[in-house]
């Protein structure tokens, strides 16, 4: 660990970035798209989208969790130089290094509803709530460690994504009180004052 310490990112937190955005862009395209009765017709547009959900979801859900156990396990522990990265940061860095990309898919899930209706909409929503699984699943395996897992933000890609990229070579690790986001990247709720 360098002695001036490292700025981090929660890995949960990066993860679960993009759920939100891609589930609502991913509900309004479908939901607009049931509209126009397309090539299809609705119903096999509408049935098509479902089954694309349920395998976007699986797919973006199970995609690289060995790569992430693997850095899990071999967490180090963050040194106290180690700055620790705000959820609200990290998720506003993925939000601004992808939003040419949701307005693109955006758009082409709107124009493909003239093809078939709802299809594209439903898989945009079926990559967001692939992530929120992840991302609890991370969560897991953070309360099953007792540790929160973060990476450096300067080994993420320029968009502020990809926690598990090439470029990563390993997480630190914290108690699992630190920071302001808890295990899966969620919000802390505080406690309440009495």
């Amino acid at each position: 660990m360098a002695r001036g310490g490292q700025g981090l990112a929660r890995v949960a937190v990066v993860v679960r970035a993009g759920a939100a955005p891609l589930w609502w862009c991913g509900v309004v395209a479908a939901g607009v798209g049931v509209l126009p009765s397309g090539f299809t017709g609705r119903r096999i547009g509408v049935m098509a989208g479902a089954a694309l959900f349920i395998v976007a979801a699986a797919v973006v859900a199970l995609v690289r969790r060995k790569r992430y156990s693997a850095l899990a396990r071999a967490a180090v522990r963050a040194s106290k130089h180690d700055v620790l990265q705000d959820r609200s940061v990290a998720v506003r860095n993925w939000r601004r290094g992808h939003r040419w990309w949701l307005l693109l898919a955006f758009a082409a899930a709107l124009g493909s509803a003239f093809a078939v209706p709802a299809a594209a909409g439903l898989l945009l929503a079926g990559c967001g709530t692939g992530l929120r699984l992840k991302a609890a699943w991370l969560g897991r395996l953070e309360r099953a460690e007792d540790v929160l897992l973060w990476v450096r933000v300067d080994w993420l890609a320029g968009n502020g994504g990809r926690p598990a990229g090439k470029a990563v070579k390993s997480y630190r690790s914290t108690g699992i009180a630190a920071g302001d986001a808890a295990p899966g990247g969620a919000r802390r709720r505080t406690a309440a004052l009495v």
